[in-house]
């Protein structure tokens, strides 16, 4: 049997020790801004959208009552147009322009014709 050498120590590897724990960073104290940041968006966004559509239902709601006014102004004026016909279908009636034609201007009617007789001239 031969002899051996001596074993040769080993090198001695380094010992990793576990990473130090470390207070949280600033960036995540951001990452937490955002989610809050980001709420109040969506909420001023269904806000204003809310505010959209209350503006236009009051807008909707004022045309309907100018609608609304305007029938009743065109319901009053077809009453009123429709009294104006009846009178001036009265006011233009034949036997009221005839009986006016005789008692003003002292009109007779055409077929009422008077005969004048001339005397007879004798030589």
């Amino acid at each position: 049997m031969g002899a051996t050498a001596p074993a040769q120590p080993r090198p001695r590897r380094a010992v990793q020790q576990p990473a130090p724990r470390v207070a949280p960073t600033p960036r995540s104290r951001r990452q937490a801004r955002p989610r809050v940041a980001g709420g109040v968006v969506w909420i001023v966004l269904v806000a204003v959208l809310l505010a959209g559509i209350v503006a236009l239902n009051v807008a909707a709601l004022r045309l309907n009552l100018e609608v609304q006014r305007l029938n009743e102004e065109k319901e009053r004026l077809m009453t009123e147009n429709a009294a104006g016909a009846s009178e001036l279908s009265s006011l233009a009636a034949s036997a009221r322009i005839e009986a006016m034609a005789r008692r003003k201007l002292d009109l007779v009617a055409p077929a009422e014709t008077t005969y004048v007789r001339a005397a007879r001239v004798r030589r």
